[in-house]
């Protein structure tokens, strides 16, 4: 079922750029492209570092990198799954979130949340437990015990959560905050 300019995924033909890229792919990064073909479609662009898709799903923006940052909390992983959602976040949290999670970043400017991990699963429980934090249903050392706990029973049982499925919050819109012109 190969053709020299093109390959089917499942169910997708992958044009012949993105299979010129994929080639010099290796890894969990180019397995999660080939898994996120099959739940999303094809991506919307591709470069020969990341490949992306806008309103895939729940979310606004899902990038795959090639290149891998180790992140070892709260178990040693590969951080290349970048996954994004609109959600104003309050200034007087950041610290409170980079406390959480190194891997977790609010954009004020944009209105954006993203989570970088090796999952989407992880992405869900990441931003999940965001929410908690922000709205004072958890502080910070309890959401980091409940990504510990989450993460056990997901990685090494196989149970999945509320946690890692979906948002556990509504869905947010008119988010991004340009800031006060002072000139």
């Amino acid at each position: 079922m190969y053709s020299r300019l093109s390959e089917y995924h499942g169910q997708h033909l992958i044009p012949p750029m993105l299979n010129k890229i994929l080639e010099r792919w290796t890894g969990e990064p180019k397995k999660t492209v080939y898994l996120l073909i099959n739940k999303y479609g094809l991506p919307n662009d591709a470069s020969w570092t990341k490949i992306t898709w806008y309103n895939n799903g729940p979310w606004k923006r899902t990038v795959v990198h090639l290149h891998t940052v180790p992140h070892n909390t709260p178990t040693p992983h590969l951080d290349y799954l970048a996954q994004t959602i609109d959600y104003k976040v309050p200034v007087q949290f950041f610290d409170d979130l980079a406390k959480f999670d190194g891997s977790l970043y609010p954009d004020r400017t944009a209105g954006e949340a993203t989570a970088k991990c090796d999952q989407e699963a992880a992405n869900f429980m990441a931003l999940n437990l965001m929410n908690d934090i922000i709205t004072g249903k958890r502080t910070v050392e309890d959401a980091r015990h409940a990504a510990v706990e989450i993460e056990k029973a997901f990685r090494l049982k196989g149970q999945s959560s509320p946690y890692t499925t979906g948002f556990l919050f509504p869905k947010q819109s008119h988010t991004a905050d340009p800031d006060v012109a002072y000139f």
